[in-house]
């Protein structure tokens, strides 16, 4: 599937319409940025490289600040032979309450041989009432790499909010050479059983997964992944398929979820990617 296909759909009716397109090189040992092109409220910060020049940061902004019903965002991702880069957001994505148009927003990313990818944003916040569509298409070639995650807050519980009514549909699918490496797809009503049943969330509102992929883990890295421990009641877990690594968190604490995947990403990192972990700046602020 190429990008047009992967972010082609039904259009989610009036709201913002905001499309990020960015297009990374490699060439004289360094990663740039080389295209860039938006419409509407979503941009992307000026390229930074606190590793040094052969992988770049990203830092991708959306100056509404919430997504809401009718809403569409579109990004576009392809890095190119051999570059290498790291996309984060500077905070919390917010899903609003919707009195009945759905809130989208569909994410593209192509990776080329010898190229890697971080997809590290920080938390969505999905609102009560809140009609929520995300989908992640991840389309690798052989000999590229891609570490990534998500973490879902339902309800805004520091305010007592539960997520006792909307929807949430997610959709994650990562290709390789044209074979399907992993697909992911959750539906969550508001007010589901599925919420505080032992098989599902067991009352937890949070809940990630983090996928790593692009090279089959040898059972001393898994091992040490899976001696990894999560702060507080958490449920959390490892696993491996050929070709991908996958980590799921349920719990009550986004802190807890990110520190989680930041102590697994930075075992995997270095066999992954063939760096030490480095934490973006922006997640002290």
């Amino acid at each position: 599937m190429n990008l047009a296909d992967a972010l082609a759909g039904n259009s989610t009716g009036s709201g913002w319409r905001a499309r990020l397109e960015l297009g990374y090189e490699h060439a004289d040992g360094a990663t740039r940025l080389i295209h860039r092109r938006h419409t509407g409220p979503l941009v992307v910060q000026k390229p930074f490289y606190p590793e040094g020049p052969s992988l770049c940061h990203s830092l991708i902004l959306h100056p509404p600040g919430g997504i809401a019903g009718g809403d569409l965002l579109e990004l576009s991702v392809t890095v190119g032979l051999g570059a290498q880069a790291l996309i984060t957001t500077p905070g919390a994505a917010k899903w609003y309450r919707s009195a009945g148009p759905v809130a989208e927003q569909r994410i593209a990313l192509q990776v080329a041989d010898g190229a890697t990818l971080e997809w590290l944003p920080q938390e969505s916040i999905v609102f009560d009432r809140a009609r929520a569509r995300m989908r992640t298409m991840v389309n690798l070639a052989p000999g590229a790499h891609y570490i990534g995650w998500d973490v879902i807050r339902l309800g805004r519980t520091a305010s007592r909010e539960r997520f006792d009514a909307g929807e949430l549909r997610a959709r994650t699918e990562i290709l390789q050479g044209g074979h399907r490496l992993w697909g992911d797809y959750a539906r969550i009503d508001g007010g589901a059983t599925l919420l505080q049943s032992a098989a599902g969330l067991a009352g937890h509102p949070i809940m990630g997964t983090m996928l790593a992929a692009g090279l089959d883990i040898e059972r001393g890295l898994l091992d040490a992944c899976r001696a990894v421990l999560a702060e507080g009641d958490a449920r959390f877990g490892v696993t491996t398929l050929p070709g991908v690594f996958a980590a799921r968190f349920v719990g009550h604490s986004t802190e807890a979820a990110r520190g989680y995947f930041v102590a697994l990403w930075r075992l995997l990192r270095p066999v992954i990617i063939g760096r030490e972990a480095s934490l973006p700046r922006i997640w002290a602020t």
